[in-house]
């Protein structure tokens, strides 16, 4: 579309190294007893702006999801549509506003299979999405939720079955 920026183009090794930095801040948030949901916003060249992971358990906060910590690290800009989210799962609904709000132009997702967040519902306002199905990032999370589901449904935002 003409008068706006171009999306992110990243290469498969760029990807992975950028998730490497999201899985990094699951397992960190994991070994603090909080839910292993790790992400990290760069920008178009690929530089790290900020990371972050959820921090709901250890806050006591409901709005320190990762996406959330990685944002707010990140600081501030004039502009997101030439950045990238990568997170360790799919985005939920909160998320997903922050990401339309401030117009982040990419989200690349670990996996998607424990959770399938809004990250359709971006894709249709023209966010480029890309999910890896990083089996890392499925682990962490099934794992967790087998443990812990009482914190799982709290996060996101259901009752427990």
């Amino acid at each position: 579309m003409p008068g706006q920026p171009a999306r992110p183009a990243l290469a498969d090794a760029d990807l992975a190294a950028m998730l490497d930095v999201a899985v990094a801040e699951a397992v960190a948030g994991a070994a603090e007893g909080g839910v292993p949901i790790g992400a990290a916003l760069f920008d178009s060249a690929g530089v790290l702006l900020g990371s972050g992971h959820n921090r709901r358990v250890q806050d006591g906060d409901p709005s320190m999801h990762a996406e959330t910590a990685a944002f707010r690290n990140a600081g501030r800009r004039p502009g997101y549509a030439d950045t990238v989210m990568v997170t360790t799962l799919s985005p939920c609904w909160y998320c997903s506003g922050l990401v339309r709000q401030f117009g982040i132009g990419a989200v690349v997702i670990g996996e998607a299979s424990t959770f399938v967040g809004g990250h359709d519902w971006l894709a249709e306002h023209g966010v480029s999405i890309t999910v890896l199905a990083d089996p890392r990032c499925v682990e962490l999370m099934t794992v967790f939720i087998a443990r812990r589901p009482d914190i799982w449904y709290e996060d996101i935002g259901v009752p427990a079955p």
